[in-house]
């Protein structure tokens, strides 16, 4: 839903000697409506299923803008906007070289490489592990820092990413420096997804290492499919965590698996379970029911998701029911 549109001039600055581009800036938003129903033992569940009201709406604004270079480059901004109407909560910079492939640069969460693989199994709306609260995951943690996405080869897609500190402090404007975080060092990965030709299967995976402030590196890798035949979409992939540490509760290894079908071109459900274990502790499991249904420019959505042993802690459950109501105009 576009707000409003606001003119913009910016200049090429030093990237090459250009002249200025005009550009405009969008302001975006959603219309949608959520009833979120907690209930389980993990402490800020049982905090939630006792909420003074269950209702609630999307209140996030972005401010989003492109404009072409005389060389042909295409640099794009992003701001999320905070609901207080202050600074951006986060901001992305990114130059489309063309052949050259894709350089961003965000502020508070880079994603890219192994990152944006953490789980990409087929859902009907969410990620399975969405729903519960104080879940554990092997996953590549994200934070400030730059992905660069290179041109296709050979039909495969790769993202590399780079932070110099995942951990740095909050967002932070020009000429500023960001001193509130913790120093955890540089962080990088890689994500490569390769359709297989038209068999309708794409495999992928991805590694990577995460800085710790005590020194020691923490490895992640990833790798899964997803194959889809018709209205059936299936999929299933492993991430492994692992701290350079002895005996350290960041060693872990999530297995996903998920299937998708689309009743009709306005219904879909699915079913994902993810499940994550750590060395002489419970295995964590959550299982995600969710259905997505469209009607024009409304979009109807349901997830229930349930999770025991959260946090590898025998007995502790989080449970989630959401439906949410979206309008498109």
């Amino acid at each position: 839903m576009n707000i409003k549109k606001i003119g913009l001039t910016a200049l090429a600055g030093s990237l090459v000697a250009t002249s200025a581009f005009a550009g405009e800036v969008t302001i975006s938003g959603s219309a949608d409506l959520t009833y979120s129903d907690y209930s389980g033992t993990e402490t800020a569940t049982a905090g939630y299923a006792n909420a003074d009201s269950n209702w609630g709406m999307n209140q996030e604004l972005a401010a989003s803008g492109s404009g072409e270079m005389d060389n042909g480059w295409i640099v794009s901004l992003s701001h999320a906007l905070g609901t207080s109407g202050g600074g951006s909560t986060t901001s992305s910079i990114s130059i489309d070289m063309g052949d050259a492939g894709t350089l961003t640069y965000n502020d508070q969460d880079i994603g890219g490489g192994v990152k944006a693989l953490d789980d990409i199994t087929p859902t009907a709306w969410e990620e399975t592990f969405d729903g519960p609260v104080g879940e554990s995951q092997a996953a590549m943690a994200s934070g400030m820092g730059f992905s660069y996405q290179l041109p296709e080869i050979a039909g495969a897609s790769i993202n590399i990413q780079y932070s110099p500190n995942l951990a740095a402090g909050t967002a932070t404007d020009a000429g500023a420096v960001s001193s509130g975080g913790t120093d955890e060092g540089d962080s990088h990965s890689i994500g490569v997804t390769y359709p297989i030709g038209d068999t309708g299967l794409t495999v992928y995976g991805g590694m990577g290492t995460h800085g710790q402030a005590d020194g020691n590196d923490v490895d992640h890798d990833t790798i899964g499919f997803k194959y889809t035949f018709g209205a059936l979409s299936i999929g299933a992939q492993r991430n492994d965590q692992n701290d350079s540490a002895t005996s350290s509760p960041l060693d872990l290894e999530t297995t996903i698996i998920g299937i998708a079908y689309m009743v009709n071109d306005d219904l879909s459900v699915s079913y994902g379970r993810n499940t994550t274990a750590e060395a002489g502790s419970a295995d964590q499991e959550i299982d995600s029911f969710q259905a997505a249904y469209s009607m024009g420019g409304m979009a109807i959505k349901f997830q229930n998701s349930q999770g025991d042993n959260i946090h590898n802690v025998a007995g502790v459950t989080s449970d989630k029911s959401e439906v949410s109501i979206s309008f498109a105009f």
